[in-house]
């Protein structure tokens, strides 16, 4: 059986996965109740873990104390579990294709005319079809890791929907699914599971290439 995370942990790390989120978007990236994760970001903010930006872009972030106290709490969450072995060998497999699918994303961005790189208007089909083909054999790799992770912790149990999700709208012609940032395209979910891993485990981004 998966672990479940202690709902203080998943409301803290969920805001250091995401960087900044409303109280909406990241009651469903954690599978929270909209109401419950409101009153569970109200007392991590009197405790001080958390801050609140009003505003034209209005949202939710971890203060420097919060990221301290999630990192504590994902640190004893994954050793009583004893799963740092297992979530490290999966950590390792989505690396194998991280690079690839960051180069798939710059070839959804760009496109070759007359042996110059351009913008990708997304008017030549064959280079879109041919792009939306290796992110499905990119789905195709990192859905298994998803799914063993969830099978640890059931925290990581979103990625698969949210993938598939993705997946589903680029194929289906909408094609700011693919990288646009601030909303749930696959290129934002890809990276919040990297950043999720990082953190479960305990690396920072910058050194990443020390740990591996």
């Amino acid at each position: 059986m998966p672990v479940t995370s202690d709902p203080d942990l998943r409301a803290v790390h969920g805001l250091r996965v995401r960087g900044f989120a409303d109280t909406p978007e990241l009651a469903d990236a954690l599978g929270f109740a909209g109401t419950d994760l409101a009153a569970r970001l109200g007392a991590l903010e009197e405790a001080g873990y958390v801050r609140r930006r009003d505003g034209r872009m209005a949202g939710w972030m971890l203060t420097p104390e919060g990221r301290t106290h999630g990192e504590a709490l994902v640190a004893a969450e994954l050793d009583a579990a004893g799963a740092r072995s297992a979530v490290d060998g999966l950590y390792r497999r989505f690396l194998e294709v991280n690079q690839g699918f960051l180069a798939l994303c710059t070839d959804w961005q760009l496109r070759t005319v007359d042996d110059e790189q351009v913008v990708n208007d997304h008017a030549d089909p064959d280079h879109d079809a041919a792009v939306i083909a290796r992110l499905g054999e990119a789905d195709a790799v990192v859905q298994p890791v998803c799914a063993e992770l969830a099978g640890l912790l059931e925290r990581f149990d979103g990625y698969r929907r949210r993938f598939t999700e993705a997946l589903d709208r680029v194929r289906a012609g909408e094609v700011e699914w693919f990288t646009k940032p601030m909303i749930d395209s696959y290129h934002t979910v890809w990276f919040e599971l990297h950043e999720n891993l990082l953190a479960t485990l305990g690396i920072e981004r910058a050194r990443e290439g020390e740990s591996t």
